[in-house]
């Protein structure tokens, strides 16, 4: 199943995983990844420590755990190739609040990625598995 297949079908819970310049890790909640046309996923983000550390190192990992018993799901290994901050783009994908920029919210970022490669969320899984 294609990823975006996979994340209009399957509901759980998602972890966003980067690290700045000097290797300093930090994980985040995130939802689901928005696909867009072109082949790339892309993430909405606040000004804090995850888009922070985007700014020096490109790579990230999104980790996905589907919901029900067992450890089911995927990993995404990242790397962001563009970003576009307080967009119409962006306020329209938003999910969960109204489409535009509320007072006092700060700066909102939509920041876009290539898919580098898929493996299962258990398992180092197999060379055929990434993309």
């Amino acid at each position: 199943m294609k990823p975006k297949e996979y994340f209009d079908t399957v509901k759980g819970r998602g972890i966003l995983a980067t690290s700045d310049g000097d290797g300093k890790v930090d994980a985040a909640v995130y939802s689901r990844p928005h696909f867009m046309e072109d082949g790339t996923l892309a993430f909405i983000m606040a000004d804090r420590l995850t888009h922070h550390n985007l700014q020096s190192n490109p790579h990230a990992v999104y980790l996905f755990m589907e919901e029900g018993a067992g450890y089911t799901g995927q990993r995404l290994f990242l790397k962001k190739i563009g970003e576009e901050q307080d967009t119409d783009r962006l306020y329209a994908l938003r999910r969960h609040k109204s489409p535009s920029k509320r007072e006092g919210e700060g700066p909102r970022f939509l920041v876009f990625f290539e898919l580098e490669k898929v493996l299962p969320l258990i398992g180092a899984g197999r060379e055929e598995d990434t993309l």
